[in-house]
C-alpha cells in the first residue's frame, strides 16, 4: 500500500506525539502505513510526489491563518508557508486530504473562504455535530448517524463555506464542522483523533496560547474527561481505508 503522509503543524513535542498515536489509532493506520514529518522540525522536500501518496492527514496546532502576519512568531509562520505551499498540488493532483481543526483554516484560506475568530466563543469541549442532506452517500460518514459527539478547540474558524464545497456536517454554535471539496478534499473544524485524555494534555500544554483563560483548564478538563469520541474517528477511519490505494 502506498503510504499516507501525515503533516503535523504543532511544535510541543508531547502535543505532537500524542497527536500522532491518536491518529493512528484512530485511522487504524500502522507506524510503516505512513510518513510522518513534522513541520516545526523538517521542511517538505521541493520535489515531493503526492502520487507516491495514498493521500495526506494534516493535523491541528496553536497557529492562525486568520492572524496578522506581524504578530506570528518566525517557526509559527514558517510552518503555515509550508503547509499552504502544500495545498495547490493537493488540489491539483486530487490528492485525497484530511484536514483536522488548524487544517479547516489552511484549506479554506487557500480556497480563498474567510476565516476569523467569530466562532471563537464556541467553548473547548464537546459539541453535537448534525449531518446535512448533502452528507448522504459521503464515504467518510460511512455508518456514522445523523448526530454525534465530537471534541472541539479552536481560535478561529470558517465564516462562509468556500465555493464550490460541500457542507457535511453543522454545529450549533460554530455552525461549519466539516466540509468537502470535490470528491477527495475534507476538512473537519473538530478533532476527529481527540479523546478526553487527548484534551487533557492539550489543555495543560497550550494553558497560555489564548484558547480560554488559564483559571478554566481544570474545569474544561473535567469538561472533557468522559467524552465518547469513537463515532467521530471513525471518520479517519473511513478516510484511510477509502483512498487506500495499492
Amino acid at each position: 500500500m502506498k503510504p499516507f503522509l501525515i503533516l503535523q503543524l504543532r511544535p510541543e513535542q508531547e502535543a505532537a506525539d500524542e497527536e500522532f498515536a491518536a491518529l493512528l489509532r484512530r485511522s487504524g493506520l500502522g507506524p510503516d502505513a505512513v510518513r510522518r514529518i513534522r513541520l516545526d522540525q523538517e521542511d517538505l522536500p521541493e520535489d515531493i510526489d503526492l502520487n507516491s501518496f495514498s493521500g495526506v492527514i494534516v493535523g491541528g496546532g496553536p497557529g492562525c491563518v486568520s492572524d496578522p502576519p506581524e504578530t506570528r512568531p518566525p517557526l509559527e509562520a514558517h510552518i503555515e508557508a509550508q503547509i499552504l505551499g502544500l495545498m495547490p498540488q493537493v488540489i491539483a493532483t486530487g490528492t485525497p486530504f484530511l484536514g483536522c481543526c488548524y487544517g479547516i483554516g489552511i484549506l479554506g484560506a487557500h480556497l480563498g473562504a474567510p476565516v476569523s475568530k467569530a466562532y471563537h466563543s464556541e467553548p473547548i469541549g464537546p459539541i453535537t455535530c448534525t449531518r446535512r442532506p448533502e452528507s448522504a452517500g459521503d464515504p467518510l460518514l460511512d455508518g456514522l448517524p445523523e448526530q454525534f459527539t465530537a471534541l472541539v478547540g479552536h481560535k478561529e474558524a470558517l465564516d462562509a463555506l468556500p465555493r464550490g464545497a460541500t457542507h457535511l456536517l453543522e454545529g450549533t454554535r460554530c455552525p461549519i464542522q466539516m466540509l468537502r471539496f470535490g470528491d477527495r478534499v475534507y476538512a473537519t473544524q473538530f478533532h476527529p483523533e481527540a479523546d478526553g485524555a487527548s484534551f487533557a494534555l492539550r489543555i495543560r500544554v497550550y494553558c497560555d496560547k489564548g484558547y480560554f483563560h488559564p483559571d478554566e483548564a481544570e474545569s474544561l478538563t473535567a469538561r472533557c474527561a468522559d467524552v465518547r469520541t469513537e463515532t467521530s474517528g471513525r471518520i479517519l477511519a473511513n478516510f484511510a481505508r477509502h483512498f487506500a490505494q495499492r
